[in-house]
């Protein structure tokens, strides 16, 4: 019988889901795919806040999208997750992770008893005299709370969660698949509330970092100094560019009258994304400075809030990195009663989905 998973991305805005047959084989097939929106206030920079109106609008999309599987693989990634390289002695990665707990308590911001922890190997290291064999990986912690509030409320939709995943990750199995290189590629995702980097060499990861900040922040940043709805000052950020030459000189966007709305804006937008371009420059450059042996060849670019006209070529020029697009179905078959044409059209917008559904077969 054929086995199939769904991969739900719990965004703050909407739900995206990917049904997948034949995860576990070299190449599966989506065979539905479908988006329902969300409330405000329902999700917050990725965590539930609102359980039974999430578990609501997952029931919907469920109808809608028509998936005939309840097993799920739901995704973290925002600001209450954290990954920290970490090398252990070798042992089996059940050994590995009940040591976890004994060792990892200076590398976290909250009490172990209140994280979920995982090790993700990437290398093994030969010992010397002082010590015997050693594994190079990455500490992954996850506030508890958090993670179960998620899966409650997908819970309460009725579906069967049977793993968590994170999102970093699942974007870099998607990407890897729609184009399978040997080189290193620095993976950014800019989503609502939290932009992910994650560096990869040969398809694994060897860093991971999340950055709490990304296209809400923008709104909320022109919604303020504007004075206006939400929903105006989203489609003001969509209409805007990022230019080279930066704000108009002499202007001061709080003393801007109406006239100067799209002036203001400008600076605005030109402000909060100069912080979060920076951050991703010095990210990049500190694993290219600290890993000589593994030179980064160009940056596959994701995201919603990375659409804004002119981010793409602003992170080239900082980073003096290739920036590009990723396939959003490379390397899967297409089920007949999908639609193809819409799903290769879609920007990327169920790469997470389809990255989680990837990682896990039922």
């Amino acid at each position: 019988m054929t086995r199939h998973v769904v991969g739900i991305d719990i965004g703050r805005a909407s739900l995206r889901a990917v049904e997948l047959a034949d995860s576990g084989r070299n190449q599966p097939t989506i065979v539905r795919f479908h988006e329902e929106t969300l409330p405000d206030g329902a999700v917050g920079r990725g965590e539930v806040l609102e359980p039974n109106t999430v578990a609501s609008q997952l029931k919907r999309l469920w109808a809608g999208g028509k998936f005939t599987s309840k097993n799920v693989v739901i995704g973290m990634g925002n600001h209450r997750v954290v990954a920290r390289d970490l090398t252990v002695p070798a042992q089996s990665i059940g050994s590995i992770r009940e040591s976890l707990p004994f060792q990892v308590q200076d590398l976290l911001s909250v009490p172990v008893s209140e994280a979920l922890l995982d090790f993700y190997p990437i290398k093994a290291v030969p010992g010397d005299g002082q010590s015997g064999p050693q594994l190079n990986g990455l500490l992954i912690a996850a506030v508890k709370e958090v993670v179960l509030r998620n899966v409650r409320a997908v819970q309460l939709a009725g579906l069967n969660p049977v793993a968590v995943d994170l999102i970093p990750f699942a974007l870099s199995r998607a990407i890897r698949r729609g184009r399978p290189t040997d080189d290193v590629v620095a993976q950014i995702d800019v989503g609502a509330g939290t932009t992910s980097i994650v560096i990869t060499a040969s398809g694994v990861p060897q860093f991971v970092r999340l950055i709490p900040a990304g296209g809400d922040d923008l709104t909320q940043a022109l919604t303020a100094r504007l004075d206006m709805p939400v929903d105006q000052a989203e489609a003001l950020k969509r209409a805007s560019s990022i230019g080279s030459s930066g704000p108009l000189p002499g202007r001061s966007a709080d003393a801007a009258g109406p006239a100067d709305i799209a002036a203001t804006a400008a600076l605005v937008i030109h402000e909060g994304v100069s912080e979060l371009l920076t951050s991703l420059r010095n990210t990049v450059n500190y694993f290219i400075h600290t890993r000589n042996d593994l030179p980064v060849t160009r940056i596959v670019l994701t995201g919603g809030g990375a659409r804004l006209s002119g981010f793409a070529t602003q992170l080239a020029e900082l980073t003096r990195l290739p920036v590009v697009l990723p396939n959003p179905t490379g390397g899967l078959a297409v089920g007949r009663a999908v639609d193809a044409e819409r799903l290769a059209n879609s920007g990327g917008d169920y790469l997470v989905a389809l990255g989680l559904a990837l990682g896990r077969t039922p």
